[in-house]
């Protein structure tokens, strides 16, 4: 068949290449790239073993040894592609056959994909360069959200390529959801001080004892809108060094130390239920003294408020196996119902929402503690039962080499953090 491609296939496999390239260079994915490469050559080909004139005719056992290599090359593809010609589907890739069945292979690719916007655009003319991709929904799964994108060859040929956004488009309901619960969360303190303000510019402002009053309500307000404010700066920062690891070895034993006496100090009769233990010789872990104060606050801080009165709060640090250390938190609260748990991470998400705002909380301790962990390639998890309290343990990884200099803390280092 060597012989026989001749100059029209050699054109054809240029006329793809430069095509391919021109994906690229236009700002396309390089798997964008390797669809419009590999799908012209299977037109190309297939053009070719098609019986055109001035083609000279291949072995008998060409065609088979034709499709089998097309195959793989499709199969190369990680994301849905399917070869389409005269309405069928004449070959689909492995993800393709994954997502869709291994039956849609010479079915009709209306039938393939089974979805209204997909057929209509399939059952019209090869679209224009401007209308872009269409937005499938619930192919492949009833929350799963698709592209398809559509390209087409001088012989009628398609190319279907599918391209999965669900992953971008939950990250940007996330990013609304986030930016109006924030919305809200400010709006309401807001609302609230300039109330209050508005009332004190009238007559009650000439009483003193409600003066007094009024100005400790917006004061508190005001606090609360502070707080609110420095756990999104946090988060934020946080957020932005998700991806790279701490590596400076922390004495965790001292900084809990210093953690506990300053919650013990600051947290009145309240404060003296909590009770810190760690074991003797614990290695230094890799972190950030910031952040892991930060962490160790949220967490003693959450298991004092949400405990019962007078109940003991015990914060635990050991050992565990050969590279971790383990930091558990423990009440004996009201504990959490199970349908809950696995939200409590969720930014603003709370299991009593008027009981959080009474004690001060802002709904995103237990988020700026989960990406706290995550920056530490560690572990967090949290176990309750309704009406007994709640556990949570956080794992991290020691550091190494264990030779390095370790950080040290005195009692007040951690109270500005």
């Amino acid at each position: 068949m060597g012989s026989g491609i001749g100059f029209r296939g050699v054109g054809g496999f240029v006329v793809v290449l430069l095509a391919a390239v021109a994906v690229l260079v236009a700002g396309q994915s390089v798997q964008a790239a390797a669809v419009a490469l590999v799908g012209g050559v299977a037109a190309v080909l297939l053009a070719l073993g098609s019986g055109e004139e001035n083609v000279a005719p291949a072995p008998a056992d060409a065609a088979p040894a034709l499709r089998a290599g097309l195959q793989e090359l499709f199969d190369a593809i990680a994301e849905p592609v399917l070869l389409v010609r005269g309405g069928g589907v004449d070959l689909a890739n492995r993800a393709a056959r994954t997502l869709l069945g291994e039956h849609i292979v010479g079915e009709d690719v209306r039938v393939a994909i089974r979805h209204p916007a997909a057929a209509e655009r399939l059952a019209g003319p090869d679209p224009a360069p401007s209308e872009g991709a269409i937005a499938l929904v619930g192919v492949g799964g009833l929350d799963q959200q698709w592209e398809m994108r559509l390209g087409a060859a001088s012989d009628g040929t398609r190319i279907v390529h599918l391209v999965d956004t669900t992953g971008a488009r939950a990250a940007e309901r996330m990013r609304v959801d986030f930016v109006a619960n924030a919305s809200h969360e400010l709006r309401t303190p807001l609302a609230s001080i300039l109330g209050f303000v508005e009332t004190l510019s009238d007559s009650a402002g000439e009483d003193p004892a409600i003066r007094t009053r009024f100005l400790r309500i917006m004061g508190d307000e005001a606090q609360r809108m502070q707080r609110l404010v420095e756990d999104l700066i946090s988060l934020s920062r946080i957020e932005a060094d998700k991806y790279r690891a701490p590596s400076t070895p922390i004495d965790l034993a001292a900084l809990v130390e210093s953690v506990c006496a300053e919650l013990r100090d600051a947290g009145g009769a309240r404060g003296q239920d909590l009770a810190c233990t760690a074991d003797v010789d614990l290695p230094p872990v890799a972190g950030d003294v910031a952040q892991l104060s930060q962490l160790l606050h949220n967490l003693a801080g959450n298991a004092l408020k949400y405990g019962r009165a007078g109940t003991p709060v015990t914060l635990r640090l050991e050992r565990e196996g050969t590279g971790l250390v383990r930091l558990t938190i423990a009440d004996q609260g009201d504990g959490i119902s199970p349908e809950h748990i696995p939200r409590l991470t969720e930014r603003f998400y709370r299991v009593d929402a008027g009981r959080s705002r009474a004690l001060g909380g802002t709904g995103l301790g237990l988020a700026i503690v989960k990406h706290i962990v995550e920056r530490h390639r560690g572990r967090l998890d949290i176990a309750s039962r309704s009406g007994e309290g709640t556990t949570v343990t956080v794992t991290l990884p020691l550091s190494q080499p264990p030779s390095q200099t370790v950080s040290q803390f005195r009692n007040g280092d951690a109270a500005g953090l």
